[in-house]
């Protein structure tokens, strides 16, 4: 048995063999005769010597601190409470312990059938060649003058014999800017002319320039790039523009990224979300975001952001973020209006009005919070309950690792979760029912939070694709997290909703593998609008091979590297 699970056994106050474990023989009535008449003349013999106890007393002397040693605060109060718990006959019964503890060991028994998880192997050093692959190499020679080469012995002209490698060099350009003014020229002829008859003809490009403002897409998509890739506010990028010999406002950049994105962006924004609520498996996420200027509202209140993503089904992740004045739950249900499948979503109440959604349960929260809940210097103290939740949830993830790591079909996955990891589930809401903690406590809250989201607990069981916690959609919600930290808030109501299309458009491009600089430029020359299908806007999906071949070709022609899936621009703008 685990010695966690054989300290969990002790902490109950029994001895390890009063639980069968699966597998375990029975020793012969010889010996349980022998056993029980050395207990009985230890039972004798007791008084001789107060060091003597039985093997729970030695474990919980090992545990217990000394006077000297007491934690101060509500860790001690709790730890004394759940002492007298103890004295008064309040812990579990030795039955009960048994059967939950018995079901997770059967659980261990099963995990035993799969391959031990291999240790993750160190990342190899990379070369400088595979660092600066897609970077062009110029070659530097180092010359001798006039006169070395010369022979000092006999002076001959010395002869070249070839080259040698000595040392290498990466170099960075300066980013430049240019004007370019575009003028059409006129023609006509000369033989119509004198008869009277009028025939010009001007030069054009083939296309109109319909963005708003002065910059080229190009100009626009940096902007983009540099405040919701790298969380470079605007009056950042606006003393970078004056180093390079150009003054553009804040407030400019600002209607860049409005303007445009409204008219450009938001007609993929709106067929990405018609992708998403076609998908059976979806997840959410929200986080709070300051709105200086909202109608009738003061600047301190609280707005929101709202992420919605693909779950884990196999199909290509879509990425939608959200903005919204507050946190009510009627703003998941008008943006998931029409979804009908399993949402995977943290703990707040609001997604539960989400209609024709089955909600799943995030084991990541039920960890958070019983870690919260184990008291400082605790942690390997299986008398606390805290930590004995910890073990049942530790095996759950470990599980869920070695499950995904082997099979690749989402029927195995089902098959394989249920065979191991339902058992150690069942034992956790067994032990769960049985829990008592102090009313306040961390451990309380810890119950409370996990009690109320019972019903949701097993249902990533019944599907393979149905996602074991969110951390997906926090992942994909972080980005937004630590720009705000840089930029801090939103001026009005229609640059948070921008900010949410762009976001949208960058954690797209992201979780599809192309470059985000340059998918950004080249939404803004396709220029997508309201007018075009479904067709026509899955054509400059993120996740078509056509657009990836061509941002690839882009970004391997600016002398980009490809590398993490984080754009940048030409050195030349």
């Amino acid at each position: 048995m685990n010695k966690q699970w054989m300290a969990l056994l002790l902490s109950a106050g029994m001895a390890v063999t009063t639980c069968p474990v699966p597998g375990a023989q029975e020793p012969p009535a010889e010996q349980i005769h022998t056993e029980q008449a050395e207990e009985s003349s230890a039972a004798v013999h007791s008084d001789d010597s107060d060091r003597e106890g039985t093997a729970a007393d030695e474990f919980q002397s090992e545990t217990e601190p000394s006077g000297s040693e007491t934690e101060t605060g509500a860790y001690e109060e709790e730890t004394s409470e759940n002492e007298n718990k103890k004295d008064n006959g309040t812990m579990l019964d030795i039955q009960t312990m048994c059967s939950y503890i018995q079901k997770a060991a059967e659980a261990e028994d099963l995990e035993a059938i799969l391959p031990e998880k291999t240790a993750k192997k160190r990342k190899a050093r990379a070369t400088d060649a595979e660092r600066f692959k897609g970077v062009p190499v110029e070659k530097k020679y180092l010359e001798l003058s006039e006169e070395e080469k010369l022979c000092p012995a006999c002076g001959t002209p010395l002869k070249e014999i070839g080259e040698e490698f000595v040392r290498r060099e990466l170099v960075f350009v300066p980013a430049k800017l240019k004007v370019y003014e575009y003028y059409s020229k006129s023609y006509e002829c000369p033989q119509c002319r004198l008869q009277d008859i009028p025939v010009i003809k001007k030069g054009k490009d083939g296309r109109s320039h319909m963005l708003y403002g002065m910059a080229s897409a190009g100009t626009v998509a940096w902007v983009m790039y540099q405040k919701f890739c790298n969380g470079l506010p605007y009056y950042r990028q606006e003393k970078d523009w004056k180093q390079y010999g150009v003054e553009i406002t804040r407030a400019t950049m600002a209607n860049w990224v409005i303007r445009n994105s409204e008219a450009f962006f938001l007609p993929m924004y709106e067929y990405f979300h018609r992708k998403l609520l076609e998908r059976g498996f979806a997840m959410a996420d929200e986080t709070p975001l300051q709105v200086l200027h909202e109608p009738e509202r003061r600047a301190q209140t609280k707005s929101y952001m709202w992420l919605f993503r693909s779950g884990e089904d196999g199909g290509p992740p879509i990425i939608l973020y959200k903005y919204s004045e507050t946190r009510a739950g009627d703003n998941a249900v008008d943006f998931l209006h029409g979804f009908k499948g399993y949402l995977m979503c943290d703990g707040y109440s609001g997604y539960n009005k989400v209609p024709d959604a089955k909600r799943t349960a995030c084991w990541a929260h039920i960890r958070r919070y019983l870690t919260d809940a184990i008291p400082k210097g605790k942690a390997l103290d299986y008398t606390q309950p805290s930590v004995q939740g910890m073990l049942y949830i530790n095996q759950l993830f470990h599980l869920e690792d070695v499950i995904r790591s082997k099979y690749s079909s989402f029927d195995a996955i089902k098959k394989a979760r249920l065979e191991k990891e339902k058992p150690v589930v069942e034992g956790f809401l067994s032990w769960l029912d049985q829990q008592n903690p102090t009313r306040g406590s961390r451990m309380d809250k810890a119950v409370t939070y996990i009690q109320n989201r019972r019903s949701y607990l097993t249902t990533y069981l019944e599907d393979g694709r149905c996602s074991f916690s969110n951390n997906l959609s926090e992942n994909a919600i972080r980005p937004f997290t630590v720009g705000r930290k840089n930029w801090l808030f939103c001026d009005t109501p229609n640059g948070a909703q921008a900010s949410a299309i762009v976001y949208t458009m960058v954690e797209m491009a992201k979780a599809n593998g192309v470059n985000v600089y340059h998918y950004l430029t080249y939404l803004l020359e396709k220029l997508p609008d309201d007018r075009m299908s479904d067709d026509e806007l899955e054509l400059l999906a993120p996740w078509k091979e056509t657009v990836k071949a061509e941002i690839e070709r882009r970004a391997n022609g600016s002398n980009q590297s490809y590398v993490n899936c984080q754009g940048a621009p030409t050195t030349e703008k």
